[in-house]
């Protein structure tokens, strides 16, 4: 790195966030790409509950662990009495931060309002997984919730970090909630701040303070790791991966279930045709991005959604053929002359959007853009801000977007398809629309049959990589990096989970 790209970086950190000069004892200090969006971030609205999930402030009924099984949190157990109703037990030894008891109305005042619109905590995202008709307390201790239609999906569901159980909130606790943290501050984009809850049923916790301070540009993150103004970065910078390691700094690497994708703009332009879409997909080199991309830190090449381990993942291979895609072209209409493709008379020419929080994004979509060079297709990338390129696939200013997803945060295969390729889907902003996709979603839904599930979800990606709905790149392994003397942490395969009573960091 240039010595004038390493003094603009550094300048750049140094005006987003005053971070302290070096570690504190008893304090963690964790660099991230992405940070609050209020003062006070609701963990029920947008994504908020993923950072007082990971930060051990707040809690939900159940649970995934790190085999992706589902075990109950804060609830005792959970039982179907039909196949519409479920009725969930609370723990007795429950407590909010602020010292009262969390009963099933407080329950049921912290869930419910997820599914009134109008109401400020209202998440269309997290009403539409819940799906509910009724919920109600019966006694003290248990939850009644009942689903608009039979959910095989719903005790996963109650896993998704937006559904938090939550107290009243006070001027001391803006969010009062179960964890082994206690929410103090937050400065939009910049910093969110807990402290250790020394009463926390499980024990006490490992640390005094966690600060989480937002750092986009992943090479700064690493620069300030390196300076000791931070104590941990999530998402640390593949390429680096194993030099940093070198110095004494503890790397944590695991597979995930996070998806590498191209959203691909199917309501206008060239990727609107499923030929020239399937020609996309055969030229990437997927293998090639991940030994350049990832430097060999873990990553597997994706011709379907979800990786092994998920429990989830079909058997299909990726294809790269140059060959096949060029016959694709020339099936869609295409033209090639002087080693040029045209369409309709027009130089064929797509517009990649992505951005630069992950560092493995810009590297990947200039990669995607070389393989398409290579066979004659002009292709111009933009990086940005993660809003404005799903902006522009919406808009259909874009032709294809590269982000990434974890494809099972719930554990449960269904969401994630339903929101990026359901017609209508919350996050199709590429405007995908199948009916058979549709229907076999809505049936995986309601199936409780788990070899029947399987064989739906299976199905589901076979139409995924026959229309090219999306196009897989790779599955990735997270890799964070620690000073030494970090405990009781690891990667979590959903990613939403990080700190627990028994994380510290120790001289």
């Amino acid at each position: 790195m240039s010595l004038l790209k390493r003094l603009a970086i550094a300048v750049a950190l140094a005006c987003s966030i005053a971070l302290p000069a070096v570690a504190q004892d008893g304090s963690l200090t964790i660099s991230v790409g992405f940070g609050p969006t209020a003062e006070v971030p609701d963990p029920r609205i947008n994504y908020n509950g993923w950072m007082s999930n990971q930060t051990g402030v707040t809690e939900t009924l159940m649970g995934i662990d790190y085999e992706l099984n589902l075990y109950p949190r804060l609830a005792e157990n959970i039982e179907q009495t039909s196949p519409t109703t479920w009725r969930v037990a609370l723990r007795d030894d429950l407590m909010f931060h602020d010292g009262t008891s969390v009963t099933a109305q407080s329950v049921v005042d912290a869930i419910a309002p997820i599914s009134e619109e109008g109401n400020p905590a209202y998440n269309a995202r997290i009403s539409n997984l819940l799906d509910l008709a009724g919920l109600e307390a019966e006694g003290d201790r248990v939850i009644i919730f009942k689903t608009r239609s039979p959910n095989a999906a719903f005790p996963w569901t109650l896993s998704e970090p937006g559904i938090a159980v939550l107290g009243p909130p006070s001027e001391a606790f803006p969010i009062n909630a179960t964890g082994p943290y206690i929410f103090r501050e937050a400065v939009p984009e910049q910093l969110y701040r807990v402290e250790v809850n020394a009463d926390y049923r499980l024990g006490t916790p490992g640390l005094e303070e966690i600060r989480v301070v937002v750092i986009p540009d992943p090479a700064a993150a690493a620069l300030a790791f390196e300076a000791g103004e931070v104590d941990m970065v999530m998402n640390y910078p593949e390429t680096d991966f194993a030099r940093i390691q070198e110095t004494g700094a503890q790397g944590f690497s695991a597979p995930t279930a996070r998806l590498y994708f191209y959203t691909v703009n199917a309501r206008s332009g060239p990727m609107s045709n499923p030929l020239i879409r399937r020609a996309v997909s055969a030229v990437i080199d997927r293998q090639g991005i991940v030994d350049a991309a990832l430097s060999g830190v873990g990553g597997e090449p994706a011709g379907t959604i979800y990786p092994a381990g998920t429990g989830w993942a079909a058997d299909i291979n990726p294809l790269h053929d140059p060959t096949r895609a060029e016959e694709l072209l020339y099936e869609a209409g295409a033209i090639k002359e002087g080693g040029v493709w045209t369409l309709d008379g027009e130089p064929l020419a797509l517009d990649i959007v992505t951005y630069s929080s992950r560092a493995a994004l810009p590297l990947t979509a200039e990669l995607t853009q070389a393989f398409l060079q290579a066979i004659g297709i002009k292709a111009t990338v933009r990086i940005g801000e993660y809003g404005a390129s799903d902006e522009a696939i919406a808009a259909g200013d874009a032709d294809l977007f590269l982000q990434a997803w974890v494809t099972t945060p719930q554990g449960d295969p269904g969401a994630v398809l339903e929101s990026l390729l359901q017609t209508g889907g919350g996050s199709n902003t590429g405007g995908y629309s199948n009916t058979e996709l549709d229907q076999l979603l809505a049936d995986g839904r309601t199936t409780f049959d788990q070899e029947k599930r399987a064989a739906i979800y299976d199905r589901a990606q076979e139409i995924i990589v026959e229309d090219a709905a999306l196009i897989p790149v790779f599955h990735v392994s997270q890799v964070n990096v620690a000073r030494a003397g970090l405990t009781g942490y690891a990667v979590h395969p959903t990613e939403t989970y990080w700190i627990t009573h028994e994380t510290a960091l120790r001289e």
